[in-house]
């Protein structure tokens, strides 16, 4: 079987979407459980500041780089079989995490899991692409995104609730009952579906990308500890161009690439990519910022602190699953969708900027702002994104869009952390974090608009063609 979806859509589309959401939840929980944990860690595995940073770095290096391989793999060999494997490979990291004995069992066991994370992460958006109508996308991709908003606003809870009543291991074998759940349900509900050319496999393509990506993110990640002039910097900087730049000479030769180039002047998919990493690096970045500024601005305790951000995950929640968000878009189209979303997300950040006077007040309302922005902006750009590539190739679309997110954060996170870095020694930790805040909300505007403006013209040019 080929393909999964039919013009009437799978029959069992929505226990599916919800099958491999859980999937999705499980990769998510674990990119934000381990931030509660690293005292524990520190303690017990006696665990230092470099430790530390490459137990969360191994896990997002090796998913950021393995992104748009684990698509194509999925398009080529079967989405249900890579989401399987994903699974399976999550789960086998999870257990070797949790009983590691030393800080370095525990970096290889995360490592591991990025490859299940980045095989799940790319395949459970294809799978969605696959089983709905093109009605029905915008709906389910709502529902998707707002799984990622919950993973986000539950993973500190559930990992302060583990660490409050067994040690710190639990928090990676809590992942085994839901792999294990997750698995029988997608041998027994999931069909499979995948390019039904069979494109013979890029390796050099999946060895450049995964060598390039890694080294990108790498870098990013670095500049802020090791200072951005410094030879470890630049040397990796380096690296990821000369080996993309080999990456995309390679494509654009070879008759069955990864990532088709041409992709890039459709300007909807121009669009959608350009405002997708300015949004995520606006957005990563702030909300790094606003575990600071409620930690140590408003003097909440971490599991506090992760209670005080739920608002923002809540009302992306609410919203996605009613499908008033998909509703919403539907009516005002994708570029205007994606301009508003902007618009109540920079309002947001300059609320927790601007408006909170040491009570919680300004910080509440730039939480519901952004997280309406985010319910109606995102699953609108993913949507862009996956819509402007063809089907078969949906597992490099669905690849792309994680590459993009990671990229993005990661910039975000280096860049506003940076700018962090730099006002505190003048003004303060407060200013600090509120200018950081700014020049994330500019970012979020920026890119919207340059989103929107792009997807306008596109829908224009569409509609031009057709009328001639």
């Amino acid at each position: 079987m080929s393909t999964s979806s039919t013009s009437q859509g799978h029959p069992q589309r929505w226990l599916i979407l919800g099958v491999i959401c859980l999937a999705q939840l499980t990769v998510l929980l674990d990119n934000t459980v381990l931030n509660v944990a690293i005292p524990s860690l520190t303690k017990e595995l006696g665990a230092e500041t470099s430790d530390i940073q490459w137990m969360i770095n191994a896990y997002s290096l090796v998913q950021s780089g393995l992104l748009l391989s684990a698509g194509s793999a999925a398009d080529r060999y079967g989405r249900k079989k890579m989401l399987i494997a994903g699974l399976a490979l999550f789960g086998i990291g999870s257990l070797v995490a949790g009983l590691a004995g030393s800080t370095a069992q525990l970096i290889a066991a995360r490592a591991g899991m990025g490859v299940g994370g980045a095989l799940l992460l790319t395949t459970t958006l294809a799978v969605a692409m696959q089983i709905f109508t093109p009605e029905e996308q915008p709906k389910a991709i709502g529902i998707w995104a707002a799984v990622n908003a919950l993973g986000f606003a539950i993973g500190p809870l559930l990992g302060g609730f583990m660490l409050n009543h067994f040690w710190w291991g639990a928090i990676f074998l809590i992942n085994l009952p839901v792999v294990a759940l997750g698995l029988v349900a997608v041998v027994a509900l999931v069909p499979e579906s995948k390019n039904p050319r069979g494109d013979r496999p890029d390796l050099l393509g999946a060895l450049l990308s995964t060598i390039g990506m890694a080294s990108l993110v790498f870098a990013i990640i670095s500049g802020p500890e090791h200072g951005w002039t410094s030879g470890r910097v630049l040397g990796t900087a380096a690296v990821a161009v000369l080996v993309l730049g080999g990456f995309a000479y390679w494509e654009s030769r070879i008759p069955y690439p990864m990532l088709d180039l041409h992709f890039f002047r459709d300007r909807r998919f121009t669009g959608a990519v350009t405002g997708a990493v300015l949004i995520t690096f606006g957005m990563g970045g702030a909300l790094f910022l606003l575990t600071q500024h409620l930690q140590f601005v408003l003097g909440y305790g971490p599991l506090e602190a992760g209670l005080r951000t739920a608002p923002l995950a809540l009302t992306v929640v609410v919203l996605n699953f009613s499908g008033l968000s998909a509703k919403w878009a539907g009516r005002l189209g994708t570029p205007v969708s994606i301009a508003l979303g902007m618009v109540l997300m920079s309002a947001g950040l300059v609320s927790i900027a601007l408006l909170d006077s040491g009570g919680y007040a300004g910080t509440l309302l730039g939480l519901l702002l952004i997280g309406g922005g985010c319910a109606v902006a995102n699953p609108a750009m993913a949507h862009a994104i996956m819509s402007a590539i063809p089907p078969e190739k949906a597992g490099v679309g669905a690849g792309l869009n994680g590459t993009l997110a990671e990229f993005g954060n990661g910039l975000g996170v280096a860049v506003l952390g940076a700018v962090l870095s730099s006002r505190v020694p003048r003004v303060g930790l407060a200013a600090g974090l509120e200018a950081g805040q700014l020049v994330g909300a500019c970012a979020v505007l920026l890119g919207g608009l340059l989103a929107a403006a792009l997807l306008r013209r596109a829908e224009r040019a569409d509609s031009e063609v057709v009328v001639a």
